[in-house]
């Protein structure tokens, strides 16, 4: 009898590990950074070779042996949700909602290795409004939960993300506060005319990239903008009110000029806080 959320993920992790070409399954998310809530999906990376993947046909099969969210398709092909969030499923066991996310191992090897020398990149993604940053991948390897790793595949990647590279920490920060200085003074003028549309869109983009800018100068990895600007507030270092004050801007940024202006000044003067301390840790 499965008992607990841990339990379930055991079990389906060796069920996946029968299957020829899976390398390694291990539990991802907020059960693995120990802040998942009841209701909270059960996420499993699965991780494969290019070269070798595992046969779609036996994946979809256990899918539908344990329970599925979607009948038509219980699994997707690699590469169904796009390049980096590569495809998987959306299980449904027992009471359970849990999620396959396919992982290319050979991908995630070089993306740490860029990483550690300090080199970073962001894809369009559906399902992150801001952009598939290419660190995610560090972090998930940093904070998951090996649960089928017969060859040490995972236990060795994550020995290389123990420490947070310096090198990342930095580009990040930097590269991040350019983005969000940049995303404010492209949308003043816009601001002025009522153009609200544009405007909020570029207001969250700002205030995205100064939560990745946030979590590297703290040398924490950041996998997923859900919950991150909530979670910033246990960053030692941040602006004072920065969480409260994204999320009134956020919530309610008008529609006339005036008060579109307000907004940009108000998320100005927390990218200045950010910025000064930027300048402090070079």
């Amino acid at each position: 009898m499965i008992r607990t959320t841990l339990d379930l993920a055991e079990h389906i992790a060796g069920r996946l590990g029968e299957i020829e070409g899976v390398e390694a399954v291990a539990l991802g998310g907020s059960w693995a950074r120990g802040e998942a809530r009841a209701d909270s999906d059960v996420d499993l990376g699965i991780y494969y070779r290019d070269e070798h993947r595992p046969p779609l046909e036996k994946l979809d099969a256990l899918a539908r042996k344990l329970g599925y969210r979607n009948p038509e398709q219980p699994v997707t092909d690699f590469g169904g949700w796009g390049p980096w969030i590569n495809g998987g499923g959306w299980l449904q066991v027992a009471e359970t909602p849990v999620d396959w996310l396919y992982r290319d191992l050979g991908r995630v090897s070089r993306v740490i290795d860029e990483c550690r020398a300090g080199k970073t990149s962001v894809h369009y993604q559906p399902g992150h409004p801001h952009g598939f940053h290419t660190h995610v991948y560090m972090g998930e390897i940093h904070y998951c939960v090996p649960l089928y790793d017969p060859n040490d595949t995972l236990k060795n990647l994550k020995g290389a993300t123990e420490t947070y590279p310096p090198r990342l920490g930095q580009a990040l920060a930097q590269n991040q506060l350019w983005e969000a200085r940049f995303s404010l003074d492209t949308c003043r003028k816009p601001a002025a005319r009522g153009d609200a549309f544009y405007v909020s869109g570029c207001l969250f983009r700002c205030a995205a990239c100064m939560t990745q800018a946030l979590f590297a100068l703290n040398g924490r990895y950041l996998v997923n903008e859900k919950g991150s600007a909530a979670a910033s507030d246990t960053l030692p270092l941040r602006p004072p009110g920065f969480v409260e004050t994204v999320n009134s801007i956020l919530a309610g940024i008008g529609r006339r000029p005036e008060e579109l202006m307000g907004s940009i000044r108000r998320l100005e003067t927390l990218l200045e806080s950010a910025e000064g301390m930027c300048a402090e840790r070079r």
